[in-house]
């Protein structure tokens, strides 16, 4: 088949359209590309520096407020024989809250008062032996001023964190932890940012300093925080080893058989015995992996005493023992369970890897 002529017509050039220029003659170089971006990412980074530092510089601000003021607030709270009421509105409010909740949880009783449902009802959360917490860095937070006269009528003391001094709050407070007027890291100068900073750091102060005053140990700690990686931090074998009929006891007089029985229906399973004398004493364990090992040298004879093959002298933890502790031996030492002992040996609990796993610590 014969091939078309090609055209020697000419085709158009491509113009580009109005406004805006071709993708070769309107591309920068690209060193000016790459250098207009690093200076950009360098700009926004040193913004950002700038909003942490203006922070930093508030919160080092307040170090020099602190005084007898500071001193007045911390007996308040410490001698108070009721709870201590947080409110605050907005930006102020947040922080209240989570001062409210940092007091909780290092054994202070405390509630957040919302100002504005408190005038519809909630003010029912504030009673005798209260003290308030209020915080405004204003000072002038209209639904804050409402509740004032209705706090002196109920006979507690206020306790304002403010910026400013001479506000209507400080004014009807009966203490006032003065935080200054501060330059919020913002460009309008107008979002709460480096007060609220302020406010949230002299609030950890205060509740930190209560909590350096007071008779509150890590037990105590571990008692608010049952769940989570810090719970478990802190938690001890008692509270998760197993006891009574979960605890697999059989005395070194039994035989084999019996030993088994018991392994096999203890509650949960525990694959193990605990082998103990007349009086409780531990003397021994004997492991399903003791078992499998005897089946495999081809033991037959069921009816012996187990103390004749239990494994003598184990390594055993007491109840009080952290069960991060316990972990790591468990461990160390390639053990499925670890027999729990009193003061005086007794065998009071087994401690199995199941119940690490069920805890997450495995």
């Amino acid at each position: 088949m014969a091939r078309a002529p090609r055209s020697t017509a000419k085709k158009p050039r491509l113009r580009a359209l109005p406004g805006r220029a071709s993708a070769v003659s309107a591309a920068a170089p690209a060193p000016a590309r790459t250098r207009a971006r690093d200076a950009d990412a360098e700009a926004t980074l040193a913004y950002a520096r700038g909003v942490l530092e203006a922070e930093a510089r508030a919160i080092l601000g307040v170090t020099g407020r602190l005084g007898d003021a500071f001193l007045h607030a911390l007996h308040l709270v410490r001698e108070c024989t009721g709870q201590v009421v947080v409110t605050g509105m907005g930006k102020a409010g947040h922080i209240g809250q989570k001062l409210s909740s940092t007091l909780a949880s290092t054994g202070v009783r405390s509630v957040f008062l919302h100002p504005a449902e408190a005038v519809h009802g909630d003010l029912g959360r504030v009673g005798p032996g209260d003290v308030i917490l209020a915080l405004s860095n204003s000072g002038s937070t209209e639904e804050l001023l409402r509740l004032l006269p209705l706090f002196k009528r109920m006979g507690t003391p206020i306790v304002a964190l403010t910026g400013d001094a001479e506000s209507a709050l400080a004014k009807g407070a009966d203490v006032v932890l003065d935080i200054g007027r501060i330059e919020e890291a913002c460009p309008m100068g107008l979002v709460p940012t480096a007060s609220t900073a302020a406010l949230h750091a002299v609030g950890d102060a205060l509740a930190m300093t209560l909590l350096r005053s007071r008779p509150f140990g890590r037990d105590d700690y571990a008692l608010l925080h049952p769940g989570g990686k810090l719970g478990r931090s802190v938690l001890r074998v008692f509270e998760l080893m197993r006891t009574g009929r979960a605890n697999p006891l059989v005395l070194d007089t039994a035989r084999l058989s019996q030993a088994v029985v018991v392994m096999t229906n203890t509650p949960g399973r525990p694959g193990a015995a605990c082998v103990v004398d007349k009086d409780g004493m531990l003397e021994g364990i004997f492991t399903d992996g003791d078992l499998r090992r005897l089946v495999e040298k081809g033991h037959q004879d069921f009816e012996v005493p187990v103390r004749q093959v239990m494994g003598k002298r184990p390594r055993c933890i007491t109840p009080d023992t952290l069960v991060l502790t316990a972990a790591a031996q468990m461990r160390e030492l390639k053990v499925d369970q670890l027999p729990v002992v009193d003061v005086e040996g007794r065998a009071v609990g087994l401690l199995d890897v199941q119940d690490l796993l069920a805890a997450k610590f495995v």
